[in-house]
């Protein structure tokens, strides 16, 4: 039975496969769980069929027989089982149902519930972007808001500064203004006085070429002289264009005398040109200008400038400045070209030339009767009615022996000159001080008479070549200047206005080799205050020719000097002596050191009030015959080259225009 028992054990997995093919399939699970449960239940009831059985109790009393109950047959328990499995099953299945209509409904609400919160996370991202623009416009309303206030506070600052500008132009313009030209006026007022050591009777100007010798008269008197001479007025006349500017200036003082000029009581001096000219400056960097200027050979602070505040001038009160200062004002036309943002300056410029001679009596060749260079100054030329005479040569003939005699006029004569100076220079400014460069080129030329046929003309080539540097040192407290020219024929561009030619025996010119030489010191002591030393040389070479005469001539060597040292005293009363005997030879060199300072009281818009005291120590030397003067060369005196000394000191009191 146990067997069989076990037999309908399996049985319900076999019915149940059958079930499942029947019904179709099943949850594997599922399956699996009923058989177990049932496989369970079969092993417990055939455990329970195989029990032994109990022990015997002893007889109770008998009692009444009830009626048995038949249990139930497996099949049956088997199918209450399948049926209470089935149950569950099905009840499973209508939770799994459940379940997932459940998970449906939960993944719909997350679906839902994302959906939601993308939307508003979107809403959240609108929301900040509005917010966000809200701040850009209120950030953008508030820099329109204080741009505004900016603006109104730029506005009322610049009407303000307007209208302080239009009170000021109006209460103190910088110029007058007629037809869109500015018309600015300029110069100073001048109370000046000067005290010389040895009298030279010149003012206030000094005549370094003619500083008297110890033996003469005036070399033992003082002089004392104050002036308002110097005072100088100028006038600037301005135009732009669309291509540039265009000036016209002109400036005078008072350093000229008329004829009835006089220092006895009205003291009338007469109004002088200094420099008057026109320019125009285009915007592509060329120049032009023409009219009396500074020479292009004179220095300048910056580039190449012709106006008067741009020329480096020694900061002397004296009007003559220093010995070595090569400047020359007189007619010129320029033409400049800056290049390299104006840090060169390129010029080339045609000018007034005029020749200057140191001539006496002079020995020339036997065939030579004289010769002429120039003429004196007539109608509007004649600027010194009170000296008359033209500057030529003459020989005379006394039995075989001729005698030449050559005069060479005086302050009227005008040069008969065959082109005019030719000067070029280059400017530098690299940023580092100011340099310059230059080059003159000149004609002289004379009509030369021999003793016998026609007259002829012979024309010599004389130039130099110079330079200049001013370099700030010491944080620019210390301006160093050094300049120079060296030539053949340039002496008038010197400040003593050395000679410039001799004559040869055969009566051609000969340019004389001069030198000059400066050296500046500028020490910008305070905003106020400015102290300055200047030391120049003008050197003239003697130059020495015999004529077949047999007797020397030339610069240097023609005069006697034994008598500078020998005063002569005058003849009768007068004002003057009658000069010295056999002293006047040909000078050799100038020189000065000066130094002084300029002290501002007053410098601002209302102008500038300054003083200044300058001492200046001056010393002029001439060529010593070597025994030789005009005699036959077999003549012999003893050599003298005598020396002039000046002390001087010039005092200054100036108001300055604005």
């Amino acid at each position: 039975m146990a067997s069989e028992l076990h037999r309908e054990a399996w049985w319900p997995h076999s019915c149940q496969t059958n079930r499942q093919k029947e019904r179709g399939p099943m949850n594997f699970r599922t399956t699996a769980a009923a058989a177990a449960v049932l496989a369970a239940s079969l092993v417990s009831s055939s455990a329970f069929a195989n029990e032994p059985a109990a022990p015997a109790k002893k007889k109770a009393p008998v009692a009444k027989k009830k009626v048995k109950v038949a249990a139930p047959s497996v099949e049956d328990q088997i199918q209450a089982l399948r049926k209470d499995l089935e149950g569950k099953i099905d009840t499973l299945k209508g939770d799994l149902a459940n379940k997932d209509t459940q998970l449906k409904q939960a993944q719909q609400s997350a679906a839902d519930a994302q959906a939601s919160a993308a939307k508003a996370e979107a809403a959240a991202a609108a929301g900040q972007q509005a917010v966000s623009d809200n701040a850009t416009a209120v950030s953008t309303l508030k820099n329109t808001v204080e741009d505004l206030k900016g603006n109104q506070l730029s506005l009322t600052t610049t009407i303000s500064d307007e209208t302080s500008a239009l009170k000021k132009q109006v209460a103190s313009p910088d110029g007058l203004y007629y037809k869109g030209i500015k018309i600015t006026p300029g110069g100073f007022m001048a109370a000046e006085t000067v005290y010389r050591s040895h009298a030279t009777g010149a003012d206030i100007p000094t005549p370094f070429s003619s500083i008297p010798f110890n033996a003469t008269g005036t070399a033992h008197l003082s002089e004392f002289y104050g002036t308002g001479r110097q005072s100088r007025i100028s006038l600037m006349a301005e135009g732009k264009t669309e291509w540039g500017t265009m000036h016209g200036y002109v400036e005078a003082d008072f350093l000229s005398a008329g004829t009835n000029s006089n220092n006895n009581q009205s003291n009338s001096y007469v109004m002088r040109q200094r420099v008057v000219w026109a320019d125009a400056d285009l915007k592509s960097g060329w120049g032009f200008a023409g009219g009396q200027m500074w020479s292009m050979a004179t220095e300048t602070k910056k580039g190449i400038s012709h106006l008067s505040g741009d020329i480096a001038t020694p900061q002397t009160i004296d009007p003559n400045y220093v010995p070595g200062f090569v400047w020359t004002r007189q007619y010129g036309f320029r033409v400049t070209k800056a290049l390299n943002n104006h840090k060169v300056v390129l010029g080339v410029a045609a000018e007034a030339p005029q020749v200057l001679s140191s001539m006496g009596t002079v020995n020339l060749n036997t065939e030579i009767k004289g010769v002429q260079w120039g003429i004196a100054g007539a109608n509007g030329g004649n600027y010194n009615a009170g000296t008359t005479g033209n500057p030529s040569c003459s020989t005379s003939l006394s039995g075989s022996t001729y005698t030449t005699s050559c005069t060479e006029g005086n302050l009227t004569t005008y040069a008969i000159n065959p082109s005019p100076d030719f000067i070029v220079k280059a400017a530098f400014d690299p940023g580092y001080g100011h340099y310059e460069i230059i080059g003159i080129a000149r004609l002289f030329r004379d009509r030369i008479y021999p003793t016998s046929g026609a007259g002829y003309n012979d024309t010599e080539v004389g130039g130099g070549i110079g330079a200049s540097a001013r370099i700030p040192v010491l944080n620019k407290k210390l301006d160093l200047g050094v300049k120079g020219l060296y030539g053949a024929g340039v002496g008038r561009y010197g400040n003593s206005t050395l000679a410039d030619v001799t004559i040869r025996p055969n009566g051609t010119f000969e340019p004389l080799h001069t030198l000059s030489a400066l050296g500046t010191a500028e020490w910008h002591a305070t905003k106020r205050l400015d102290v300055y030393a200047n030391y120049g040389l003008d050197y003239v070479q003697r130059t020495a020719y015999l004529a077949d005469s047999g007797k020397y001539d030339g610069y240097g060597w023609s005069y006697k000097n034994s008598g500078c040292g020998t005063e002569v005293a005058t003849s009768g009363t007068g004002t003057t002596s009658t000069g010295l005997s056999n002293c006047s030879g040909d000078n050799r060199n100038v020189q000065e050191g000066t130094i002084g300072y300029w002290y501002d009281f007053y410098k601002g818009p209302h102008g500038r009030l300054r003083q200044s005291i300058q001492y200046g120590y001056a010393v002029r030397e001439v060529w010593n015959s070597n025994g030789l003067y005009g005699n036959s060369s077999s003549t012999a005196t003893t050599g003298f080259g005598p020396k002039a000394v000046e002390n001087m000191i010039w005092t200054s009191f100036r108001y300055y225009l604005p």
